[in-house]
């Protein structure tokens, strides 16, 4: 089909053809590229049919599929069977969440810390460890996964939440952000697909864009992902691994039931996907909720990357990490280790180690319990319709909010109330998923007070949905 019969043609996407270089498909990538990442091309468009795009361009097909190709591995756009190919909902900027660029005149509502009140307790340890005349074996590279007495101290840890492990088949990493960024590393070869919540955590969808790896979003329900729907994708696309926080999924606050986990597990054996199971909240919940059962790890041991920090249950400031792993992964995961840390700091892993022998660790646990009931009371007499469901302990809140502004403007508008929140955009694994709602954090605020002012200001902007 000639070039100028498109001249009225209705395309989401009409690259010029003139300044198109050889390779053909690598300028086109590039242009696409461009488009998007400059806000041309809005999160959520639909891409013109590649048939089409090369009928248009007077091009090779297959130069359309491999410039579409490019992009999808950059994590810019991806495809539906059947419907289409899409803008990624954050394929034009970073959605990473962290304390970065928070003024210090706004109420943190936004990063979910970790009720930093009970650091006392942690100062304590630390200066404990600074006069232990052992502290010099702290400060070397040897035991680069970990010092026996501290992987010890992890697998007492992780005993209370249902995990059972041999010493060589854990390690001591840099904080659970850094074991996803190993895991990805060591199990996954760019282009391959994870399965993930339709809204999950945004640290591993920005992880999984710079490592090049495919988000597939999979439909769930109160009780998390459904395992028919997890069947179906697997079915249709070669998917390669998934993503689950059964504990409390960050940001939804879903618990997983022992029943769901099960029917999933199914599933996963079926199609032989790698487990990555993040259990950063499982002093939440393990032994505390009903129907709790026990971790994807004892599930399934040989498909499991079992990852539990100790940022949100003990101490941030600590980048204390545990990962479990079967001999199947074992030499790939320890290389990613070494490669991304050399080492993770044992005078780090020390102080952890004291909290957990020591019993301090249960102790600052249990105040950061109370700290969580308190707030979620707090969020409830602010929200009461939006509060009955989900983890009662969660660190933060999913609240449903009105369609009236985008998730730029809301954003900005409560920063010019005096409160910093993360919009549902940041969350989203895939552009056609419906909903919009707040993640709010209530573990930040520097007080109770703060945090009920922060509530306050939300309540009177009138957000929440009926």
């Amino acid at each position: 089909m000639p070039v100028n019969s498109f001249e009225n043609y209705p395309m989401s996407w009409r690259p010029v053809r003139e300044v198109l270089k050889r390779p053909v498909y690598q300028s086109l990538a590039a242009l696409l590229e461009h488009d998007i990442t400059s806000g041309l091309l809005l999160p959520g468009t639909k891409l013109p049919p590649q048939r089409e795009l090369a009928d248009f361009l007077d091009v090779n097909f297959t130069t359309i599929t491999r410039a579409y190709k490019t992009c999808e591995m950059k994590g810019l756009i991806y495809a539906i069977t059947g419907r289409g190919t899409f803008v990624s909902p954050n394929a034009a900027r970073s959605v990473a969440i962290s304390k970065d660029r928070v003024s210090v005149d706004r109420i943190d509502l936004g990063f979910v810390a970790s009720f930093e009140e009970s650091n006392i307790l942690v100062a304590e340890a630390i200066q404990k460890v600074t006069e232990n005349n052992a502290l010099e074996g702290l400060l070397n590279y040897n035991d680069p996964c970990g010092l026996p007495r501290h992987k010890y101290a992890g697998l007492a840890w992780i005993k209370e939440f249902g995990i059972r492990a041999d010493p060589t088949q854990i390690a001591i990493v840099s904080g659970a952000q850094n074991a996803l960024a190993i895991t990805l590393l060591a199990l996954f070869e760019p282009g391959n697909r994870i399965a993930v919540d339709e809204f999950t955590y945004s640290n591993f969808i920005e992880i999984s864009k710079l490592y090049r790896i495919q988000l597939l979003p999979i439909p769930g329900d109160s009780n998390g992902m459904l395992p028919n729907g997890l069947d179906q994708q697997c079915r249709l696309l070669e998917v390669h691994g998934i993503f689950l926080m059964p504990s409390c999924s960050n940001p939804t606050t879903v618990m997983m039931p022992d029943k769901r986990k099960k029917e999933l597990a199914a599933v996963i054996q079926r199609h032989h996907l790698i487990v990555i199971e993040d259990d950063i909240l499982a002093f939440l919940t393990a032994g505390l909720m009903e129907d709790y059962g026990q971790p994807f790890h004892q599930l399934l041991p040989d498909q499991t990357i079992y990852i539990c920090g100790t940022s949100k249950s003990i101490c941030s400031g600590l980048r204390v990490a545990y990962m479990v792993y079967s001999e199947r992964f074992k030499d790939r995961i320890e290389k990613a280790i070494f490669t991304i840390n050399v080492k993770t700091s044992s005078l780090d892993a020390e102080i952890i180690a004291d909290l957990i022998f020591s019993g301090k660790a249960k102790e600052i646990v249990e105040k950061k319990k109370r700290l969580a009931h308190t707030a979620n009371l707090l969020y409830a007499s602010y929200f009461p319709q939006h509060s009955r469901t989900g983890h009662p302990l969660s660190y933060f809140r999913w609240l449903p909010v009105k369609n009236q502004e985008s998730a730029v403007q809301l954003e900005y508008a409560l920063e010019l109330q005096g409160v910093h929140v993360f919009h549902s955009d940041r969350f989203r694994s895939g552009a056609s998923i419906p909903g919009n709602f707040l993640r709010i954090a209530l573990a930040s605020a520097n007080s109770m007070k703060e945090l009920e002012t922060g509530l306050e200001i939300l309540k009177k902007h009138g957000i929440a949905s009926n």
